[in-house]
């Protein structure tokens, strides 16, 4: 009961400590409206345009079946580069000869453009939800394996000859000295992926499926509909700003409590 009251008390602390982000999407609107005066609403429609022409989309129930989709390839794709990045990178940590062997074939995987694994991608699997998922996780696997295999090898080793020394048990040898650790490396892995994996997604979808918010951009653009392809993009942009902040942001917070005893 005492945990959950813990928890509880620390949400409006978390809330208070968006005031940054919530400033700088602010300046962003400010930008972004200044840029439409300057430029007109045929080149760049305001905010509000694109706001209103959002809330219509949502209004008449055609915006969930696109944002679904995207989500449901961007999510599937990032769930299978976080889960083999993470196990192989921590693999991979545990030798240093695994180490300096992935390094090249890392290099290569973050050098090759995402267009470039878009088309191969087609030619293997043809249109469909194949195609931005396999996109979406080849182009996020290396980002994940490096925060994976740096948190690894970067791990102090005094703290594992204390732990040795003390014969801790082995979950809490896990839990308390390896976990917080690796978890530093691997939590901005896992937002910088999160956010490829969107944007990765929309540009596959463009390209290889009928449906999505790819297609409905391909949509606008035949129509010469500048705001309604703005609106898809704020669609897509304020769910990642949800599943980052409202899923990975308080795990992270709570994963990340031993820097509060620490400091």
């Amino acid at each position: 009961m005492s945990r959950t009251l813990n928890r509880l008390s620390r949400i409006p602390a978390y809330l208070w400590s968006g005031w940054g982000a919530i400033a700088s999407l602010c300046l962003f609107l400010a930008l972004w409206e200044g840029g439409a005066q300057l430029y007109g609403p045929l080149i760049l429609p305001g905010p509000l345009a694109a706001f209103d022409t959002l809330a219509g989309l949502i209004a008449s129930g055609a915006a969930w079946p696109e944002l679904a989709a995207t989500a449901r390839r961007a999510l599937a794709g990032f769930a299978l580069s976080a889960a083999a990045g993470s196990l192989l990178g921590l693999l991979a940590g545990l030798s240093l000869t695994a180490a300096m062997i992935s390094r090249p074939l890392v290099t290569l995987l973050v050098g090759m453009p995402p267009i470039a694994w878009l088309v191969l991608a087609l030619l293997w699997f043809g249109a469909g939800d194949a195609t931005p998922v396999f996109t979406v996780f080849v182009a996020c696997f290396p980002v994940v394996f490096v925060g994976a295999l740096q948190g690894t090898r970067t791990l102090d080793r005094q703290l594992k000859d204390v732990a040795r020394a003390y014969r801790l048990p082995l979950r809490m040898t896990l839990l308390d000295v390896y976990l917080p650790h690796v978890i530093s490396y691997l939590f901005p892995a896992w937002i910088t992926a999160l956010g490829m994996s969107w944007k990765i997604a929309v540009m596959a979808e463009l390209l290889a499926t009928s449906d999505g918010v790819g297609a409905a951009l391909a949509v606008s653009r035949s129509h010469l509909d500048t705001a309604a392809s703005l609106a898809w993009v704020v669609a897509v942009l304020g769910l990642l700003l949800a599943v980052e902040y409202l899923l990975l942001e308080p795990v992270k917070r709570e994963v990340e409590r031993w820097r509060e005893v620490t400091s």
